[in-house]
């Protein structure tokens, strides 16, 4: 009788203590993952950021201030997507980001000229080791303050005027005032672009002349400097500058489209080799219809795919 009363106190007890532990389990998976920082499964699985990405790391890219407007919204937009990513957009010119996603100080360099114009001789190399990612189309358009009293200028008119040929706008029909030019420095590829395609010719820097890099504060000059001529992206331009047109043609999107408009470039994202996951995705993330179609065309500039002409690195131009 002992031996059967010791026997079924045991059991009991055993009972009990299962009983306890599965008590213990089924609170454990109800409680808040992180209650009390012992979870062991919480501590170990992998950190999502609060929009549900993976993605993580810092983004740099430098270079054009033509295209910073863009980068630095989509940039916005993306780190709301993604809030593990950090991404700082500096300017400097096409010049500077080429030179500096090159030398791999930065991860991506913007550029509105292909890398062959920037980087030659002893730096070709660095520009074979280049991957373009070709984002969209800047037309570039020449600005000049609202009292010159021209409404566009002819080729040749451009040309006189940034070699120091003609100095007073009355020379080209407009007001008895000097003319001021806005110029950019040679690293600028906004420069690089105007010369090429609106002057068809190099220009030097007059003496008297004035050089800014940074296209708001070139605009904010023009707009503020009696008789001053410059040139800015279509993205730039307001009210507070008058737009020329160029040989007679007005710098609008759907004259860019078609090619009548010639002052125009593809807008480069250049970076060192193929980019790593973070960097792809969010050049991927600029190429989608969210963006191409909202943010592109909102901040003034032209989607790539809606061209209906191309420009090679040698800058010709042909139907597609």
């Amino acid at each position: 009788m002992q031996f059967r009363k010791s026997w079924i106190m045991t059991l009991a007890l055993t009972s009990v203590l299962a009983l306890s532990a599965c008590g213990s389990n089924n609170g454990g998976n109800n409680a808040p993952a992180n209650a009390g920082g012992n979870n062991a499964a919480a501590t170990n699985a992998p950190t999502e950021t609060s929009s549900g990405s993976d993605l993580s790391g810092s983004i740099l890219a430098s270079g054009s201030t033509a295209l910073q407007p863009l980068v630095e919204q989509v940039a916005e937009k993306f780190m709301d997507k993604n809030a593990g990513v950090d991404i700082q957009v500096q300017g400097g010119g096409s010049g500077t980001g080429l030179t500096q996603v090159a030398e791999k100080q930065v991860d991506i360099g913007n550029s509105d000229v292909f890398a062959e114009e920037k980087l030659k001789g002893d730096d070709a190399e660095k520009a074979a080791a280049l991957v373009d990612h070709q984002v969209a189309v800047v037309a570039i358009a020449a600005v000049a303050h609202k009292d010159a009293g021209v409404d566009g200028l002819t080729k040749q008119q451009l040309v006189d005027i940034f070699s120091g040929k003609v100095t007073n706008w009355k020379e080209v029909g407009g007001a008895d005032q000097k003319i001021q030019i806005i110029n950019r420095p040679g690293s600028s590829g906004t420069r690089a672009t105007f010369e090429n395609f609106a002057l068809g010719t190099k220009t030097e820097d007059l003496q008297g002349s004035i050089q800014e890099d940074s296209s708001g504060t070139v605009k904010k000059m023009i707009g503020e400097t009696p008789g001053a001529i410059g040139y800015l992206a279509l993205s730039y331009l307001d009210d507070s500058v008058k737009t020329l047109s160029y040989d007679g043609v007005e710098p609008s999107v759907d004259n860019v489209i078609s090619g009548k408009y010639p002052v125009w470039a593809y807008q480069h994202m250049y970076t060192n080799g193929e980019p790593n996951e973070t960097v792809k995705a969010f050049l991927d993330y600029i190429m989608t219809e969210e963006v191409q179609t909202a943010d592109v065309v909102e901040l003034g500039y032209i989607p790539a795919l809606n061209m209906q002409v191309a420009r090679d690195v040698e800058g010709n131009v042909t139907k597609k």
